[in-house]
């Protein structure tokens, strides 16, 4: 199987939050990729993951992750368990880690917003967390429209308010980062 670059940051993030977070479940595990992920891509027009997201009632969901999750790939799976934890009246699917994070994968503003998201929502149970990923004209409510934007697209361009004062720089940038990736693959 060929381990993308990509995937290995994917892989190393989720082993982060799972090392330095609690009550670690798919949703708060969802959340936090969604924000490092529209947070780096604010602060330089690229994601850390390449994830795509899309929206659906309880949040931003990124889709080829939850597409694996009930039969997670072996990379992933050498990395993380999934075990169910009753917590009062719902089973959370625990994410455990089972490798050591490798930091040689991110940049140093990478793993300072890896480490400002977990030092923030560390102790914080996911339902605390709608309120930031549902954030009225948020990138989320932009695209979920009262359910109009079901399992829509969540575009990185709306991490961007229409006065961000760099916004045409930061979106020239990810053209420019989306070009090199488009040629480098073929």
């Amino acid at each position: 199987m060929l381990i993308t670059h990509e995937r290995e940051k994917l892989i190393n993030v989720i082993v982060y939050f799972a090392q330095h977070t609690q009550h670690f479940g798919k949703i708060k595990l969802f959340k936090l990729l969604y924000l490092l992920d529209f947070e780096h891509f604010r602060q330089t027009g690229r994601s850390v993951t390449g994830l795509e997201y899309r929206a659906w009632e309880l949040g931003p969901v990124p889709i080829r992750l939850m597409q694996e999750w009930e039969d997670l790939k072996p990379d992933l799976a050498a990395a993380i368990s999934i075990e169910p934890e009753r917590v009062i009246d719902y089973v959370r699917e625990t994410v455990v880690p089972r490798a050591e994070f490798d930091d040689s994968y991110f940049s140093k503003r990478e793993l300072r917003i890896m480490a400002e998201l977990a030092n923030r929502y560390r102790d914080v149970y996911s339902p605390k967390m709608i309120d930031v990923t549902h954030a009225e004209n948020g990138a989320w409510d932009r695209v979920w429209s009262n359910g109009m934007g079901f399992d829509q697209r969540i575009a990185y361009d709306l991490a961007l308010a229409d006065d961000e004062p760099y916004r045409d720089a930061i979106l020239e940038a990810a053209e420019e980062y989306q070009a090199i990736l488009s040629s480098a693959r073929g």
